[in-house]
């Protein structure tokens, strides 16, 4: 399963890039994580391995994170023409995934911020829960992107909201 989404975020690219790489904010964007922590390696560089659990509802995901880009390395001074990647790999029981986020300048104070997700299944539940329900993961990915937006344009935390 494949898709790709996108959103524009009324603040500079470099900021964007800043804000999504801090650890310290993922808790605060994005909804349902109870555990992010590096095994190997530096948060949010390349080659990186942490251990993800998130909570939806009932359901609990455990997985190994990998990052596999992160371009440029640096993220002070970036170019203006310059396209700001990150991307990662995410094997849990019965699924693997790869996102590839893309972050370009729409405008001297926005970003515009696509992100293509795949997603591949084993194992009978978890086919199943792909073939019936691929919304679901368009709708979470918009979710989190949406919750992103909101805490860095407007300072909201998804822990301070109730759903």
């Amino acid at each position: 399963m494949k898709y790709t989404v996108s959103m524009e975020i009324a603040l500079p690219r470099e900021r964007v890039v800043q804000l999504l790489a801090d650890p310290a904010h993922l808790p605060k964007w994005l909804r349902g994580l109870v555990l992010h922590e590096p095994l190997t390696g530096v948060h949010g560089q390349v080659g990186t391995t942490s251990r993800v659990v998130m909570q939806m509802g009932q359901q609990k995901f455990e997985g190994t994170e990998t990052i596999t880009r992160r371009e440029p390395a640096d993220l002070h001074g970036i170019p203006k023409e310059s396209v700001v990647h990150f991307e990662r790999e995410i094997v849990g029981e019965g699924m693997w995934s790869v996102t590839r986020e893309r972050f370009t300048e729409a405008g001297p104070e926005t970003t515009l911020w696509v992100s293509e997700n795949e997603y591949r299944f084993s194992g009978l539940l978890m086919r199943l829960v792909g073939l019936l329900t691929p919304g679901a993961f368009r709708k979470q990915s918009q979710q989190h992107m949406q919750d992103f937006k909101a805490f860095a344009e407007q300072g909201k935390d998804v822990r301070e909201t109730k759903d």
